[in-house]
């Protein structure tokens, strides 16, 4: 099964040991309105509290009554097939649908407590503290120092030793600095792929975001820069809570801590990674992760 390769990397995951995979005991359920059980989230506080989140695009429902909650300084992975509501649903937790006219938001969005959809909250203000990284690097057409420099400066930091230090901790932080300490007034569009990925998500963290949210950072790269991202990823969880979505399966399974799965605009089920690859409570789940549609 595909699976089976997914899960190389879980703990406890193979299926010839204690953790037989859900394919083997099929359960019959049909998709619910929305999930209520939230799993332990041990130590790690609650970041985002989504609740009765729908979203829609003119008469279409792309979002249908999502409530769920992200945990502090851990990887969500957000998995789906194309369409079901994974991009839309990132994109609102930091209002970036807000863009999209003819959008409508039902709901609630809290962060550390606050409605970001709240008509006090200042949206600029909330994409300092929740950092988006896109699917194809985007870097400005300036050197790699301007890049990083960028989101400090506009925030109104203009000491040159201040912007120094962000710079380097920023590529430091994006596993970036030992590559382009040598030449950070060179332009950044000469990097590679992976490099720019990098350094999009260096120029994310030098506005000291808390939550990072990554629509499928690594779709466009090769398998080196994909593995380095991946590493990233890992390393960021230790300062940073970070959401993302991804269509490789064994990805999620690599990356994350916990995983929500969409299809069709609903959430049917989250939980630990680990629980959700090997067994999952639902039906739907089970036949995506199994490959037998998406």
């Amino acid at each position: 099964m595909q699976i089976i390769s997914a899960l190389k990397d879980i703990p406890g995951a193979s299926p010839s040991g204690g953790n037989r995979l859900v394919a083997l005991q099929p359960h019959r359920h049909m998709v619910q309105e929305h999930v209520s059980d939230t799993p332990d989230f041990g130590a790690a506080h609650p970041k985002i509290e989504v609740t009765g989140l729908s979203v829609y695009y003119g008469k279409t429902q792309a979002i249908k009554d999502v409530s769920v909650t992200i945990p502090e300084k851990r990887v969500t992975a957000v998995i789906g097939p194309s369409g079901c509501g994974k991009s839309t649903f990132l994109r609102t937790l930091n209002r970036m649908n807000d863009l999209v006219p003819g959008v409508k938001v039902e709901g609630s969005v809290l962060l550390d407590g606050m409605d970001i959809y709240s008509p006090h909250v200042d949206v600029v203000e909330l994409r300092k503290k929740v950092g988006m990284v896109f699917q194809r690097p985007n870097p400005f057409p300036k050197s790699i120092w301007e890049n990083v420099a960028y989101g400090p400066k506009c925030q109104g930091i203009t000491n040159r030793a201040t912007l120094e230090q962000i710079v380097e901790r920023s590529l430091r932080e994006a596993a970036l600095w030992d590559e382009v300490k040598d030449r950070l007034y060179s332009s950044a569009l000469e990097l590679s792929g992976g490099q720019q990925q990098r350094l999009c998500i260096a120029r994310a963290l030098a506005v000291e975001p808390s939550v990072l949210l990554m629509d499928e950072p690594a779709a466009s790269l090769d398998p080196i820069s994909t593995t380095r991202i991946e590493d990233l990823i890992s390393q960021l969880r230790n300062n940073y809570t970070v959401v993302i979505v991804t269509h490789n399966m064994q990805q999620a399974a690599r990356v994350s801590d916990y995983t929500a799965f969409f299809l069709m605009g609903r959430l049917v089920e989250f939980d630990a990674t680990e629980k959700i690859f090997t067994r999952p409570s639902r039906k739907e789940t089970e036949d995506y992760i199994t490959g037998r549609f998406g």
